[in-house]
């Protein structure tokens, strides 16, 4: 039995609906996994494959697409069902058809974004590990935010960096960084639904100009995570920060605190690509002690 034919399969068994698709028409975007539309010209499903061994990464994210999904603000693509094949990992999502946004487009997702952060834990972290990227992310439950954030987000990445080579000056300035923690999370934030990996990338609008969400790293965590990492690459518009904030204005120090946040994804995206995004973590931490 081919692969498709175990997906088309797994699709009408959990739909409980007959679903004889056509063949797979690939999507571009992504550069972790291989998508695919898979439509039998009356339902559609957007499917993602990895090696087999990589289901745990597919788990995670369904589990993190439904955890958002029913929240009831933004709107998320819910997983269907996800399993292997043929030497394949599998996900199938909810097909939806994306596009631009307008400004109303825009404050909407500002204030559903501001929404789906009034959803709280007791504690920071969630109820399983997932992935950033490729990278696993630990989300063990801690009641502090700092220790939270040193060990299993800047700390994680930085040993990650070391294993891979990347010591000298970005692990000092590391080492250096993590002993001021309480000077730079100067706030009390209370652990709130986070998206996780929230960039221009993950963030598009439905045919009916509604915002949509994908592709996440959920955990509890403070908002301004997900807020931070919204200005790293760019693509948010003024009306979606001014919507949020009308809707949950942020504290003070949070240009800082921002810096710290992105300092994650940065050192993320070295251990993931390499290249420059060594020297720029080495800025950020530079930048981040001047403050201390």
């Amino acid at each position: 039995m081919t692969a498709w034919k175990v997906v088309a399969e797994s699709i009408a068994a959990h739909t409980g609906t007959a679903f004889a698709p056509l063949p797979p028409a690939g999507l571009s975007g992504g550069c972790i996994n291989t998508s695919f539309r898979l439509s039998d010209g009356g339902q559609s499903w957007f499917v993602k494959t990895n090696q087999a061994d990589r289901l745990d990464m597919f788990e995670a994210e369904a589990a993190g697409l439904n955890a958002l999904a029913e929240t009831g603000t933004l709107h998320v693509p819910r997983a269907l069902c996800c399993g292997t094949a043929d030497g394949i990992a599998y996900i199938v999502i909810a097909f939806v058809e994306l596009g631009r946004g307008s400004q109303a487009g825009w404050q909407d997702a500002g204030q559903q974004l501001a929404a789906l952060h009034s959803h709280r834990a007791e504690r920071f972290g969630w109820r399983r590990d997932n992935t950033i990227g490729a990278t696993p992310q630990r989300n063990d439950w801690h009641t502090d935010w700092i220790e939270f954030w040193r060990d299993r987000r800047l700390g994680f990445q930085l040993e990650l960096a070391a294993d891979k080579g990347y010591g000298g000056r970005l692990q000092t300035l590391g080492d250096r960084l993590m002993a001021r923690f309480p000077a730079l999370i100067d706030h009390s934030p209370a652990p709130s639904l986070l998206h996780g990996d929230l960039w221009s990338g993950n963030l598009a609008f439905g045919p009916d100009g509604a915002p949509v969400i994908y592709d996440p790293a959920v955990y509890y965590g403070d908002r301004e995570a997900d807020l931070a990492m919204t200005e790293l690459f760019g693509g948010f518009g003024a009306a979606f920060y001014s919507a949020y904030r009308a809707t949950w204005p942020l504290d003070a120090g949070y240009p800082v605190r921002k810096q710290l946040y992105n300092l994650y994804h940065v050192l993320n995206h070295l251990n993931l690509f390499g290249g420059g995004y060594g020297a720029q973590a080495e800025r950020m931490m530079d930048q981040l002690l001047a403050e201390c």
